[in-house]
């Protein structure tokens, strides 16, 4: 079965696409979040936060049956 990228329903703080992120790479949430933080400070914020929007719009929210 294929791995796909959802949003997290457990790991999330504002709409869970750092979790997803984390969860589809096998890291943890905390890292994706230092290393989304750190890309955003070096590119002087404003691509990240509008990233992080269009993902938070295009990222499907998980199906029941997934396990997380």
């Amino acid at each position: 079965m294929k791995k796909k990228l959802y949003k997290s329903n457990t790991d999330k703080m504002i709409c869970g696409v750092l979790g997803g992120i984390a969860e589809y790479l096998g890291i943890d949430a905390t890292l994706a979040r230092i290393l989304y933080a750190a890309l955003s400070f070096f590119s002087a914020g404003f691509p990240g936060i509008v990233i992080y929007i269009i993902c938070a719009i295009v990222m499907p929210d998980p199906p029941f049956d997934v396990q997380q």
